[in-house]
């Protein structure tokens, strides 16, 4: 039986705040299953693993014996969430949602375990809501606490429009809470004026208030901005086996660790000796071998991981060059096109600065030979081939 203490420090991994710790104390004291909600609007068919960060924690909850309660926001989907947005979100059809929802489906159940979780849809109460219902819903917060809300703040400020229906989106968010009767919500870091919402609609509505549990954004492979399938830096859990071990293998050292915290079902007291043995000597390369079979494993199997290391090793740790090098042309002004530019419009590179840093690793090669120079310019004519750390290459010809 897994201690009240031991379960908090389950809990509490990777976590970037818990509101308020004493109150989930207090629940799970109590010694029975808590209805753990987290909500999903399916905006896009295709989930990456930015976006497991919040489902690997659902699993533990689940293997921690509490009931997981998956909803897909089918109903805000056709609002769209407003959070980070300078303007209005498009509205999704009813048939994107119910199509994007049926894939989110097949792949949370990856890691989920399907007898375990309870998948909702919030059409299902929503839906039901007359228009009286709505008034009385709206009543219940102001205007006021809506611009409390930093980017409603900002667009409020700057004179940019805030749709109406904009201001539903937190209250329909925090009201499936009510109708969930959920004893802990967990979210993205930009999700907690949503989530508060939610604690206060629940006192309003004579119920406990959830705890709320707010998880970090994961960077994307250039260890800088978040992961997004818009930027070029994701890894998609449909992708194949040896896209995603090549691209896990990509990371750098640093961010290893944090993918190893947000991502991985090892215990800390083993990553933290994966540290150690970092410090010690052991290369990194190795360490990082163990993150990527382990996801790859999670998404495929174990066999399909433990071939995709052993081609890995045989194709880039041997040195070897791939036989089907993508070749690309490029325009240059009259000067050329400095390095950096080079590696990003070949896409070697997420963006300049995750170039100018893989320069400064000595991760860069022009035809076989390190590149130290940030600032090099490679004129017109040039035809050479390029590699970006052990994996990426291109044959680049300058014209």
């Amino acid at each position: 039986m897994t201690s009240i203490e031991e379960a908090l420090e389950t809990i509490k991994r990777g976590t970037e705040e818990v509101l308020l710790e004493t109150e989930l104390k207090t629940k799970l004291q109590r010694n029975k299953p808590l209805r753990i909600k987290a909500g999903f609007d399916p905006t896009a068919p295709d989930l990456h693993l930015g976006h497991t960060v919040l489902i690997n924690k659902l699993r533990q909850f689940q293997d921690l014996g509490h009931e997981i309660l998956f909803l897909i926001g089918d109903f805000t989907g056709m609002i769209g969430d407003p959070t980070g947005k300078n303007a209005t979100r498009p509205p999704l059809t009813r048939d994107e949602v119910i199509e994007n929802a049926r894939t989110y489906e097949q792949q949370i159940f990856k890691i989920l375990d399907p007898e375990k979780t309870l998948v909702m849809f919030n059409s299902s109460w929503m839906g039901e809501m007359s228009a009286a219902d709505m008034i009385q819903l709206a009543a219940k917060h102001t205007v006021a606490r809506m611009l409390e809300r930093d980017d409603f703040q900002k667009r409020y400020t700057s004179g940019q429009a805030i749709s109406i229906h904009e201001f539903l989106y937190p209250l329909i968010q925090g009201y499936d809470s009510v109708a969930m009767k959920a004893d802990v919500e967990l979210g993205g870091t930009d999700q907690k004026f949503n989530l508060l919402v939610g604690r206060e609609l629940q006192k309003q509505y004579n119920q406990e208030s959830q705890v709320i549990i707010t998880m970090p954004i994961l960077e994307g492979l250039d260890g800088a901005q978040k992961m997004s399938k818009s930027l070029g830096n994701y890894i998609g859990i449909h992708e194949s086996a040896k896209e995603m071990f090549g691209k896990l293998m990509r990371i750098s050292d640093e961010l290893m660790w944090r993918y190893f915290e947000l991502l991985s079902f090892r215990s800390m007291d083993e990553i933290n000796t994966f540290k150690q043995d970092a410090r010690s000597g052991t290369n990194p390369r190795d360490i990082k071998f163990l993150l990527a079979e382990e996801i790859v494993t999670r998404f495929h199997s174990n066999a399909e991981a433990k071939r995709q290391k052993e081609a890995f090793i045989k194709q880039f740790a041997e040195g070897a060059m791939p036989e089907d090098i993508a070749e690309i042309t490029l325009e240059a002004g009259p000067d050329g096109l400095l390095i950096a530019n080079l590696l990003k419009e070949a896409k070697l590179t997420a963006s300049t600065s995750d170039a100018l840093r893989m320069i400064k690793q000595g991760a860069v090669k022009i035809d076989g030979n390190r590149l130290d120079d940030t600032k090099l310019t490679i004129t017109k004519g040039t035809s050479a081939v390029f590699q970006v750390g052990k994996r990426r290459f291109a044959k680049v010809t300058v014209s």
